[in-house]
C-alpha cells in the first residue's frame, strides 16, 4: 500500500453475542491479511440484537477505533446512562435533541478520519433530513478531509440516492441496517466508495441474525413474538476502503464475507 494512502476496515452490523464473538475472533486474521490502519464497526445491535450496554461495549472497544450506530441506539437505558464515557461512539448525526457525539474523529499516523452515522427516513422513525444535514457536516472546513459515513437506512432507493449525493463530498458512504450484504460495491465518479449494505456480523443461519422460527411465526400469525439472536453459521461481513490522505478520495474497495 502506498504511503499516501490510509486503509480503513468497516465491519457491518454486529448482532448480539454471536456477532461479538465472530468479530473478535476474526479481527487478527483481517489485520494480518489487510494491514488496515483504522477499524470501525456498527454496534447498534450489540446487546441481544437491540441496542448497546456498557458491558457489551467494553467487550469490543479494545478492537476498534470508532463505532457507528442506528435506529436502535437508545434501546438500552444502560447505554443512555453511560454514553458520555464512550468516547468513540457516534450517534446518528440527523437524530435531533439527543445525547452523544455527532461524529468521532480518529487519528492514526498523523492522519485524521471523521466517522459519522446518518439515518434514513423511508420506513423509519422521523429524523431530520440526512441530505441537508450532510451538507452541514461537509460544509465545516475545520473537519478532516477523510470522512466515512454509515448510512443506516431501510430503502435501497434512499441508500442509492444518498450515495450519489455523497459522491465527491465524503470518502465512503457505507449502507447498514438491512443486514444483507449487497453486491454493488463501487467507487462513484467523484471518488466516494459506496455499497448499499455492508451486511451482518453474526449468525447467518436465521433471519437477519435472529432465530428464524419466531420471525416466521410472526409473519404467519401477526402476533408479537420474542426475537432471540441465533448462533448458527457465524460470519463476518465487512468492507475495506483505501483512501488518499491528501484529497480524501477512495482508491480501492473490497467487501469481505468470511466464516
Amino acid at each position: 500500500m502506498q504511503t499516501d494512502t490510509i486503509r480503513i476496515l468497516f465491519v457491518g452490523d454486529i448482532v448480539g453475542d454471536a456477532g461479538r464473538k465472530v468479530a473478535i475472533d476474526k479481527l487478527s486474521y483481517l489485520k494480518d491479511k489487510y494491514a488496515y490502519d483504522i477499524a470501525i464497526a456498527n454496534i447498534e445491535n450489540l446487546a441481544g440484537g437491540f441496542g448497546i450496554t456498557k458491558e457489551t461495549y467494553d467487550a469490543v472497544e479494545p478492537y476498534f477505533d470508532a463505532f457507528t450506530t442506528g435506529n436502535h441506539v437508545w434501546d438500552k437505558k444502560d447505554f443512555l446512562i453511560n454514553i458520555d464515557s464512550m468516547y468513540n461512539v457516534a450517534k446518528p448525526f440527523n437524530m435531533p435533541n439527543t445525547k452523544g457525539k455527532p461524529y468521532v474523529i480518529v487519528e492514526k499516523n498523523y492522519v485524521k478520519v471523521l466517522v459519522a452515522s446518518f439515518l434514513g427516513r423511508i420506513f423509519m422513525n422521523p429524523v431530520e433530513n440526512p441530505f441537508i444535514l450532510l451538507d452541514q457536516l461537509v460544509g465545516d472546513n475545520s473537519l478532516p478531509t477523510i470522512k466515512i459515513i454509515d448510512f443506516h437506512a431501510e430503502a435501497t432507493s434512499e441508500k442509492q440516492a444518498f450515495g450519489w449525493y455523497c459522491d465527491g463530498k465524503v470518502s465512503a458512504c457505507l449502507g447498514t441496517h438491512t443486514h444483507v450484504q449487497t453486491n454493488d460495491e463501487k467507487i462513484l465518479p467523484d471518488g466516494t466508495a459506496y455499497i448499499t449494505d455492508v451486511g451482518l456480523t453474526g449468525c447467518h443461519g436465521g433471519v437477519i441474525g435472529f432465530k428464524k422460527d419466531a420471525i416466521i411465526e410472526k409473519f404467519i400469525t401477526y402476533m408479537p413474538t420474542r426475537f432471540d439472536v441465533c448462533k448458527d453459521n457465524l460470519r463476518l461481513n465487512a468492507f475495506i476502503v483505501d483512501v488518499n490522505i491528501y484529497n480524501g478520495k477512495a482508491l480501492n474497495i473490497e467487501k469481505i464475507n468470511i466464516a
